[in-house]
């Protein structure tokens, strides 16, 4: 946070040191002492989510403030709710998933992809019990999931490497939250979710009970973090949106530095314990400075936004959800991030 009283008692300490100037020249070195302090204010939409963690390390340590920012963090319970938070102004960007941008920019919102965050690397699983070996054992089943969420993705993904649909199954609408005491109960074989929920379904029955079917190990990348902001705003303030990103980079750096001190933080900011926040980064990926650029190329593999997108938005459209998936261009802008890997 911004220590106003030193900037204060600084400032002060100046015009003593120089009260023989020229009273014009004095006010102009206070003025370009103040300016030396000031900090512009943004506000950031987020979500409790551990791949979130090098914010919450920036957030915690002020890492912001050598960048000349004051960062403040507004965390929503429902992640559905950031995108228009993001569009009324109430806030300058925010974090989300990747298919959330591509739902925005589909429905005609000028939402960007400025940074990758992370993504899901086993942090999101189908689950199951003994009953299913693998995926096409799923046909006719009772699956439970959030419906137009990530585990809706990665659900249909799973599905479709075996040929199979939402047509095939028998779906059961719940919130990630919510599968870990429907699969307890028996009344439920297999469950899409992720960490937290995910450790809990697995840990049951001395963790013999349930194992993990497909995860998104399977398609590194179609869970992907994103940092957005509209159009707008990224032409208005690039150098303050260049900051938070280096920030970011300095709370990342900050948790390979320090990891106990950092999953403490994490953990603070999460409401669990560090080593719970040990257990669930095996899950995410944080995308370091160097890779960044790859999201944002042409490739085949689901860590380039070309090819996730396309998955996504197919999904999207088959669900009726978008009437046309928009081209993926349309979903980013490239600029900062190849600005920060030169």
């Amino acid at each position: 946070m911004k220590n106003t009283a030193f900037t204060a008692s600084s400032l002060r300490s100046s015009s003593r040191r120089h009260h023989f100037l020229k009273p014009a020249l004095g006010l102009a070195l206070t003025l370009a002492t103040a300016s030396a302090f000031a900090q512009t204010s943004m506000k950031l939409a987020t979500v409790v989510w551990v791949g979130y963690g090098p914010f919450y390390v920036a957030d915690a340590l002020d890492l912001y403030k050598k960048y000349k920012l004051k960062v403040s963090l507004q965390v929503f319970n429902d992640p559905a709710l950031i995108p228009a938070a993001i569009a009324s102004g109430a806030v300058d960007g925010g974090m989300l998933t990747y298919d959330q941008v591509v739902g925005q920019v589909a429905a005609g919102r000028a939402m960007k992809v400025v940074m990758p965050i992370d993504y899901s690397n086993g942090g999101d699983a189908i689950v199951a019990d003994g009953s299913i070996g693998k995926v096409a054992d799923f046909k006719g089943k009772k699956i439970g999931y959030n419906p137009l969420s990530p585990s809706d993705f990665l659900l249909s993904y799973a599905l479709k490497t075996v040929n199979l649909s939402e047509k095939d199954i028998s779906p059961v609408s719940m919130t990630p939250e919510a599968v870990p005491a429907a699969m307890a109960s028996g009344a439920l074989p297999i469950g899409v979710t992720y960490e937290p929920s995910l450790s809990q379904v697995l840990g049951q029955g001395g963790g013999k009970k349930f194992k993990v079917v497909f995860s998104s190990k399977d398609a590194p990348g179609l869970i992907a973090d994103v940092l957005v902001f509209d159009d707008k705003v990224i032409k208005a303030k690039p150098t303050e949106i260049t900051g938070i990103m280096k920030a970011y980079l300095d709370g990342l750096a900050y948790m390979k530095a320090k990891p106990d001190e950092a999953n403490k933080i994490i953990g603070k900011f999460m409401g669990v314990s560090a080593a719970e926040v040990k257990e669930q980064l095996g899950g995410v990926y944080n995308i370091p400075a160097a890779e960044m650029p790859k999201a944002f190329m042409k490739a085949k593999e689901t860590t380039s936004y070309y090819a996730s997108g396309d998955i996504i938005g197919q999904l999207l459209l088959a669900k009726g959800q978008i009437k046309t998936v928009p081209a993926t261009e349309a979903t980013f802008d490239a600029a900062l991030v190849k600005a920060l890997a030169k």
